[in-house]
Order: C-alpha cells, then structure tokens, then sequence
C-alpha cells in the first residue's frame, strides 16, 4: 500500500539575505511548505541588492524551497525612503530600523494575501543586532490587520545564529558586514 504524503500548510518567509535564510528556511520546513519572499527595498545599492538575491536563490535551491524575487522595484523603493523619511540620523536598532521592519512585514504580508498564504514570518530574528520581541511584536499586529497569521520566532536561539554562520561557510554564502540600507553601511 502506497504512502500518502501529506500536504503541509504555506508559509511565506520574508528574507533579508542568504545565510539568514539558511537555518531559517530548514527549521521551518519540518512543519511548513516554505516559501521565500526576497524583499529589500531598503538595500543601498542595485549592485548589493543583485548580489543578495544571487545567493538567496543559492540557498533556495540548495534547501529546496520557492523564492519570490521582489528585487529592483523602483516604486518600493521610494516608499520605502517615505517610510523613514526624517529618520536618517537616528541611531541603528532605534525607530528607524522599527519602520524598516515594519515596511518590510507589511509588504510581506500583501504578499502573503496575495497569494492566499495564510501564515508568515521573517528571517530578521536570526540576527544578533535584531530585537526578536519588537519584530514578532510588529508582525503580530500586521498579521492582524490583514487576517493573517504571523510565526512568532527567535531564530537565533538554540544555536540557530551558530547554525547560520556554519551554513555560511559550508556553502561559501557572501555575509555582508551592514544591515543593508545606507546609514547601517555608514556606521559599520
């Protein structure tokens, strides 16, 4: 008697950068079908934001999950320098990364909508330099506005951060040193 093989639920997975996909993406995928959403408007230049998404599409490949590229969108991108407008100057990890994120995980979410995923989350947990609290915080109440479901997640717990930063290596993954936009590459 043949197997049936259970289909398991969507899961839209905002990400920021290759090995933050990593770990990620495989922890999710023992009780998800996940799907990658590439979603950066906020990189600081064509060139670092083509070579993100580069090896994004490595990494979906090597873990076998769908990835949405939503690079070079020149309409996010000015939404996106509405979003923080006059929060230039602010120190990183204060209000300006918050509406970052914030931009990000509404977007992701009309995504999610858009392609009647009902559950999604985001990679930016995994980091080190993110407030995991205030990021599932914001994405709870997204999820809400748009009757969706936001996954709740530490990525960087139980050695999840090790995990990525191993991952990186094992498949030589380009780790960039700033967040992404222009005033985290100044200060770094």
């Amino acid at each position: 008697m043949k197997k049936e093989k259970v289909k398991k639920e969507k899961i839209l997975l905002h990400i920021c950068c290759a090995p933050d996909a990593t770990y990620p993406s495989e922890l999710l995928s023992n009780n998800f079908e996940v799907i990658g959403y590439y979603y950066n408007p906020n990189m600081d230049s064509d060139e670092e934001d083509k070579k993100r998404f580069e090896e994004t599409k490595k990494v979906s490949d090597l873990f076998k999950f769908e990835l949405i590229n939503s690079r070079g969108n020149i309409k996010d991108r000015e939404e996106w320098n509405n979003a923080i407008a006059g929060l230039e100057n602010l120190p990183e990890g204060g209000t300006r990364c918050f509406k970052c994120i914030e931009f990000r995980l509404k977007k992701t979410a009309e995504k999610a909508k858009e392609k009647n995923i009902k559950v999604f989350t985001t990679t930016l947990t995994v980091s080190p330099h993110k407030n995991a609290f205030l990021i599932n915080s914001i994405g709870k109440n997204i999820a809400e506005k748009f009757n969706l479901e936001f996954l709740k997640s530490n990525f960087k717990k139980n050695n999840g951060l090790k995990k990525t930063l191993e991952y990186s290596k094992e498949f030589n993954l380009y780790r960039q040193k700033y967040c992404g936009c222009i005033f985290s590459k100044r200060r770094s």
